[in-house]
């Protein structure tokens, strides 16, 4: 699922600062903060057109009218939106990859394997760095809701591109514009959400799951429409099917956007008049620099995972730095920050295997997969529909359980170990059919160690961000909500680099060694959760 962008809760399944359970996870999980301060203090937009029966709020902050499956009219335009942004999303991703190193014959661009697998891994790792500047812009210019509608178009400009733009000048401007509109949009979808709710609002868990369901919808319609396009008719009609969607997507919104509560449009801390200069020229100059090492040769095709993952690095040491040496901070704030470091490093040990359903599942599919159905071939991308089925069957048992355990349930630091420990298992899976002959796995088998990577996902990404959240220093809490995010895309960026070592005729090396690394990376945390919790200070 990549983290199809589920909500987060507390670790231990309970509301903050309260005993009560919580049955799904609950946002806003990430980057901008506009929406939800502004929720905090109660601010509600005045109902308008049709729908102004019933919601104009009390002053608990809350829109109380129940017309969607007993939830505010307007969750159903930001359901909407986000279904439709996943099925582009995950739609054009699923027929990605194959579009780069299939032959220009088929259709392809003839890209090397390990070229494109390495674009792939930069591409994902642009979107959630992109997370970070679309949460800054909306906390500092524009606000979270008009982030989220730019950032739509911003999107379907990008597929379009791929649908209608030759060759690799097509790729580029298509995967570029998609990497900042899903940035942008990530970051703000469930932040505006948040504002539709009152933090006591008893719905608004009920709220996010069914959020959750659209997020996974999308997810698992995408690669099933692109897929049988791609493979009956062609590549660029399955990106056009992206585009469509995305439009579907946003001209529902466009109609029901004014009905979003006044909240999610608040800048939370705006950016001086006087300020904007500098940071226009700082932008600038930062494009120029980027178009120069292109120019030059030092930014290539076949070396952008790298480029990705040492900026992704030096971020990250920049801001642990930062948060850990300011005076700004308690000596309990400063060891909490340096109880997530380890968990950091699990996580982006996490990810970058779990991302490598876009780059190595996608050529194992492709290559080594029976993918006859009754005489009938099931296209690639159509592997990248099971995780999001599981998703949605286990997610509810997971945050059942958790909330069933209590405070018995497992600690963050011990999650995180079984995660990577689960996911390192699911790559052992792979051996039994190692080496095989083309097309010789069984899809059986596919399944079963995708049901793995779910169970893998559901124990280290529901409590990624919550946790990140408690440990925050309060000055730098959006500083820390950065870091996760750079953990994902720091991840996927690797899985990325890591996939040109994928060799279908030798593949024995590379699944025992990465499924050997991960389970060594979990068992290494598991032995460290006692330290590890007492830096964390209280925090689970």
């Amino acid at each position: 699922m990549s983290g199809r962008d589920q909500g987060f809760q507390d670790d231990d399944g309970t509301r903050p600062g309260s005993g009560e359970p919580e049955q799904v996870p609950v946002g806003p999980p990430d980057g901008a903060t506009a929406a939800g301060d502004a929720t905090r203090t109660g601010t509600v937009a005045a109902a308008s057109g049709t729908d102004a029966a019933g919601t104009t709020a009390p002053d608990d902050g809350a829109d109380h009218d129940a017309r969607f499956f007993g939830q505010p009219w307007a969750l159903a335009h930001i359901f909407g939106v986000e279904m439709w942004e996943r099925f582009s999303f995950y739609g054009m991703q699923g027929i990605l990859l194959i579009y780069m190193y299939y032959s220009v014959a088929d259709g392809g661009l003839g890209i090397p394997e390990a070229t494109a697998t390495g674009i792939v891994g930069a591409y994902g790792g642009t979107v959630y760095l992109s997370t970070i500047l679309g949460a800054w812009v909306a906390d500092r210019l524009l606000g979270s809701e008009r982030v989220l509608f730019f950032s739509a178009w911003v999107i379907m400009a990008g597929h379009i591109a791929l649908a209608l733009l030759p060759s690799v000048w097509g790729l580029g401007v298509g995967l570029i514009l998609v990497a900042v509109g899903s940035g942008g949009l990530k970051a703000n979808a469930t932040a505006v959400v948040g504002t539709l709710y009152s933090p006591k609002d008893p719905r608004r868990d009920a709220g996010f799951s069914l959020f959750y369901l659209g997020i996974n919808l999308g997810a698992f319609l995408g690669p099933i429409v692109t897929g049988f396009l791609q493979s009956n008719v062609g590549f660029h009609w399955g990106f056009g099917a992206a585009a469509v969607g995305m439009a579907i997507g946003l001209i529902q919104y466009s109609f029901g956007r004014k009905q979003l509560p006044a909240s999610s449009r608040v800048v939370a801390n705006p950016l001086p008049a006087n300020r904007r200069g500098v940071m226009i020229g700082i932008g600038v100059a930062g494009l120029l620099l980027i178009v120069v090492l292109v120019l030059t040769g030092v930014i290539r095709a076949d070396n952008l995972a790298g480029i990705v993952i040492l900026v992704t690095l030096a971020a990250a040491i920049a801001y642990f730095s930062v948060i850990i040496s300011s005076r700004a901070i308690t000596a309990d704030d400063r060891s909490r920050v340096i109880g997530f470091i380890p968990l950091f490093v699990v996580n982006v040990g996490f990810w970058s295997l779990y991302q490598q359903q876009f780059t190595v599942l996608t050529i194992y599919s492709d290559k080594q997969l029976d993918r006859t159905i009754l005489g009938w071939e099931m296209p690639v991308s159509w592997v990248n529909s099971i995780n999001p089925i599981f998703v949605i069957i286990l997610s509810g048992v997971f945050a059942a359980v958790w909330t069933k355990l209590g405070d018995r349930a497992p600690s963050a630091p011990v999650k995180f170990s079984l995660g990577a420990m689960i996911m390192g298992v699911a790559f052992l899976l792979f051996l039994p059919w190692a080496n095989g002959a083309p097309n010789s796995t069984p899809l059986l088998a596919i399944v079963l160690i995708l049901l793995v990577f779910t169970i893998a996902e559901l124990f280290i990404s529901p409590p990624g961000l919550s946790v990140t959240t408690k440990l925050a220093p309060q000055r730098f809490h959006t500083q820390m909500v950065a870091l996760y995010f750079l953990s994902i895309a720091l991840g996927t960026a690797i899985a990325g680099w890591l996939a040109q070592f994928y060799d279908p005729t030798n593949e024995v090396p590379y699944f025992t060694i990465l499924g050997g690394i991960a389970i060594v990376l979990g068992l290494a945390l598991l032995a460290a959760a006692k330290p590890v919790l007492k830096m964390m200070r209280g925090v689970r």
